[in-house]
């Protein structure tokens, strides 16, 4: 039962939660802070059970007649783990809330309750035993974590939030059709009879490999994997910083879930799907570390280094497929049946997604008491001020040289563990032991993409703290000003969300600590004994790093980046994969083609008959179901939310002509907004497949 307390206790809190904001607006914040803490209490002892591996009863559960199948629920080390990381970047996250709003009084009990509506959801999808109850949830904290990104309704909140949305949505769509296909294949959606059933079943790999593409793909959209993933650098910046952290640091390991568990449970043995997440891990490590370099935004930043972290992640999941395979017959699936190279590459995996999730925690809680005091975000505006503020200097230096991957500290533990992993397949390619022809120097130009994209990180990390706490503002009264609030600028919240997290950073670096999590995570014991973090082999590759970094800090963002003592943005802004070719697609290309359908003349052609009626029947459909959520929405919003003004006895005569000329108005900005009527659709195409997947399960 522990595992349903933790997903659904969420949703009762948040509903409950909106109940006390209609009394006290004190009482409503410290209950969402509360309900945070109770999560993380429960999360210790699911922690506690799992450890011991006693009361299975409590450690799983099925919950059936949901969504055609039923829900299913497990708990094993590695989603222990991740639930207990959920809740402790919630409870630290909320807690900080506290002094990040202090000064904000709208729209708060809108965004708590979707705080704690995606914390339950999350928390489905880290404790989910199928993939069908994993995209259950998964499509619930896509809705809900969209109100973050839209939390301050500014035009750039308002784009970026529909940019999130159309990918969550699109995202969506191309992950349950990949859920169709394997269910169609495999006759399963269980993680733990999926490998068994794909072989049982003689399906073709074709088949399979079409369906991880599509999960893979959907998946992606969450993690910021290249190249759907527009929306991260710019959501993170216009959304509140502990969403941004908690955007950063767990939604996105949504989606590496997804994919570590496909390729784990169904597609260990496919050398090409294995190839796939490889390649595209080393486009989203690279491309993320060289935007991150060129920002001169602290969030923007920041959210680029995320994206470049999940590419780390998702060499290391590719790895881990390409040993599996390299290795020789693959007997079984999941972390129990990998060895040698492979556990090392799984390891380094499940260990940086932990790494990365709590150093994005303090760095953009840290870059939360930036904005809360300055409400700035540019490099030249916030240079300087964090001179004097040991504590938080102490915090933020901390995360540089964990994520950069300094030794003893945990991200150059996880960094490491896959950068052998990538030798490794170096070394087996060059003995003959090879997956594909020419596989030797695909990995080895790959292992310096590695080594590059760690240097990146380490120069634009390093470019922010010098930035903040090490160089003065070129405005004397402004640095002068920034020297006289170097007290009472962070109170507790900050201190247990950023100084409290970093300490984390040491802890998680040290052998036998990450050797136990590791073990744990994958269940096997010792998984890491034979690794000598400390030894030359594995510092080499680290040091290389760390000089390629010093080097691009000195060369390319002191001489290149910097124009007369200012940091420049020399990005091209033409260069945008949005404004390129996604939004053109939607409103340019497609309309197009389909008009040029409708084009077609008829001549009593059948196929030219059956094009029309299905273009415009799609959007008649699409238009009532546009205008009939409308209304619906405007009913909800001038009864239940009250979002109108109430009218005197004198003007009651006149009360109807009001209420329709205040639906007219609000109904032109819905009316108008494409990425509204994009989500509705795909709402309707949703439950078309959810029809079709229903009568393919029972038919």
């Amino acid at each position: 039962m522990l595992p349903a307390l933790l997903i659904f206790l969420p949703f009762l809190f948040g509903i409950t939660d909106c109940v006390i904001a209609r009394r006290s607006e004190r009482g409503r914040d410290l209950f969402v802070v509360l309900s945070t803490w109770i999560e993380l209490g429960l999360s210790v002892i699911l922690i506690f059970f799992a450890v011991r591996g006693s009361g299975a009863e409590l450690l799983r559960l099925e919950i059936p007649h949901v969504f055609t199948s039923g829900l299913s629920l497990r708990t094993d080390g590695f989603r222990a783990v991740y639930s207990l990381v959920t809740s402790l970047m919630w409870a630290f996250t909320t807690t900080f809330s506290l002094e990040y709003f202090r000064h904000e009084t709208e729209h708060l009990t809108r965004y708590y309750l979707f705080v704690l509506f995606t914390l339950g959801a999350t928390q489905g999808v880290m404790l989910s035993g199928d993939l069908l109850t994993t995209f259950l949830f998964f499509e619930i904290l896509s809705l809900t974590s969209f109100t973050w990104v839209m939390h301050e309704e500014t035009e750039g909140a308002l784009r970026a939030g529909y940019t999130y949305l159309f990918i969550a949505v699109i995202g969506g769509l191309v992950l349950f059709m990949g859920l169709v296909l394997l269910q169609h294949a495999a006759g399963t959606l269980s993680y733990s009879e999926l490998f068994a059933a794909v072989k049982r079943s003689g399906a073709g790999s074709g088949t399979i490999l079409a369906a991880g593409i599509l999960i893979l793909i959907g998946f992606g959209c969450k993690a910021g994997m290249f190249p759907v993933h527009v929306w991260l650098p710019k959501a993170h910046p216009v959304a509140p910083s502990p969403a941004s952290a908690l955007l950063s640091g767990v939604l996105t390991k949504v989606g590496i879930y997804g994919i570590l568990m496909t390729a784990l449970e169904v597609l260990i043995d496919s050398a090409y799907f294995g190839w796939i997440v490889f390649l595209l891990g080393a486009i989203t490590m690279l491309l993320g570390a060289v935007l991150a370099l060129f920002s001169i935004n602290l969030k923007r930043t920041l959210a680029c280094s995320s994206m470049s972290q999940i590419g780390f992640i998702l060499t290391g999941i590719g790895m881990t497929i390409l040993l599996s395979v390299q290795h020789g017959q693959i007997e079984g699936a999941g972390f129990a049946a990998l060895e040698g190279h492979a556990a090392m590459a799984v390891s380094g995996t499940v260990l940086h997604m932990v790494n990365h999730s709590m150093l994005k925690l303090c760095l953009f809680c840290a870059a939360g008491v930036v904005v809360m005091n300055l409400h700035e975000l540019d490099l030249n505006r916030i240079r300087g001020w964090g001179r004097g503020k040991w504590l938080l200097t102490i915090a933020f230096f901390l995360g540089v040289i964990g994520i950069g991957g300094v030794p003893l500290l945990n991200g150059y533990a996880s960094k490491t563990l896959l950068h052998e992993a990538i030798a490794a397949g170096i070394a087996e390619a060059g003995e003959g032991v090879a997956i594909a022809e020419g596989a030797y120097w695909i990995l080895a130009g790959i292992e310096w993409i590695f080594l590059f994209s760690g240097g990146c990180t380490f120069a634009y990390m390093l470019k922010l703290f010098i930035c903040v706490f090490v160089e003065k503002n070129r405005d004397p009264e402004r640095q002068e000003l920034f020297d006289r609030t170097s007290k009472g600028y962070m109170g507790a919240g900050g201190i247990i969300a950023v100084f409290g997290t970093s300490i984390s950073f040491i802890v998680l670096g040290q052998k036998p600590v990450f050797n136990a999590l590791a073990s744990f995570m994958t269940g096997q014991e010792n998984v890491l004994e034979e690794f000598s973090p400390l030894s030359f082999e594995c510092l080499e590759g680290a040091l290389i790093s760390l000089g390629i970094g010093t080097l691009l800090y000195l060369i390319l963002i002191r001489l290149y980046l910097m124009k007369k003592g200012e940091y420049v943005d020399r990005w091209p802004s033409w260069l945008d994969l949005e404004n390129l070719f996604y939004r053109p697609l939607l409103t340019r290309w497609l309309p197009g083609f389909f008009g040029a359908i409708l084009r077609i003349p008829a001549e009593n052609r059948v196929s030219s008959v059956v094009c029309r009626g299905v273009v415009t029947c799609a959007a008649w459909i699409c238009r009532m179901l546009s205008i009939g959520t409308d209304a619906l929405i405007i009913l909800i919003r001038r009864s239940v939310l009250r979002e109108h003004v109430v009218a005197d006895t004198a003007d009651r005569i006149g009360l109807l002509e009001k209420r329709v000329d205040e639906v007219r108005e609000a109904y032109q900005p819905i009316r108008g907004n494409f990425s509204f009527a994009l989500m509705l659709s795909c709402i309707g195409m949703m439950v078309i497949l959810g029809v079709i997947m229903f009568f393919n399960l029972h038919g």
